[in-house]
């Protein structure tokens, strides 16, 4: 008889098998926590926004509050307001999230006093799954389906 070398198939299948088991317990865990990751990315990128607002607006007096989010990183109305956020940030789309900054109207001097913003992720229950919302007033709002949430939703204890 010759002694054989190597793995018989049936080895090689339960190795196999073995490891399939193990990513099918591993790859969801994985998608929780990359979700997990960008909802807090999303939450300090709204803190990041509302900081920013509240120093362009003590920067530029005149003018109050930004137009857009890119105005926040290349201060082209005001010159103080370049660089307050990332590029990034200012595209309106960060890890796995879109942001929506919309001013309030301007008073009669010309001075935007208030804004919102809202971040929802960009595919619900991959890049995330609560949607967030904020207002000059700071306090961020969520909604637990992924949905714009507004003024009226749960704050964030």
């Amino acid at each position: 008889m010759k002694k054989q070398k190597g793995f018989s198939v049936i080895e090689l299948l339960i190795v196999v098998a073995i490891i399939l088991t193990i990513a099918a317990i591993a790859i969801p865990n994985f998608l929780k926590s990359k979700m997990a990751a960008n909802e807090s990315s999303a939450l300090e990128s709204m803190r990041t926004i509302n900081t920013g607002e509240v120093t362009y607006a003590a920067s530029c007096p005149s003018i109050g509050y930004s137009a857009t989010l890119v105005e926040l990183n290349t201060g082209t109305i005001c010159a103080s307001g370049t660089g307050i956020i990332d590029n990034v940030l200012a595209t309106g789309a960060k890890s796995g999230y879109t942001f929506t900054y919309t001013p309030g109207a301007a008073d009669t001097s010309g001075v935007v006093s208030a804004y919102t913003n809202v971040a929802v992720p960009l595919n619900v229950g991959v890049t995330g799954q609560r949607g967030f919302y904020s207002d000059q007033m700071s306090v961020i709002r969520y909604s637990s389906d992924g949905s714009a949430p507004t003024v009226t939703s749960s704050a964030l204890q």
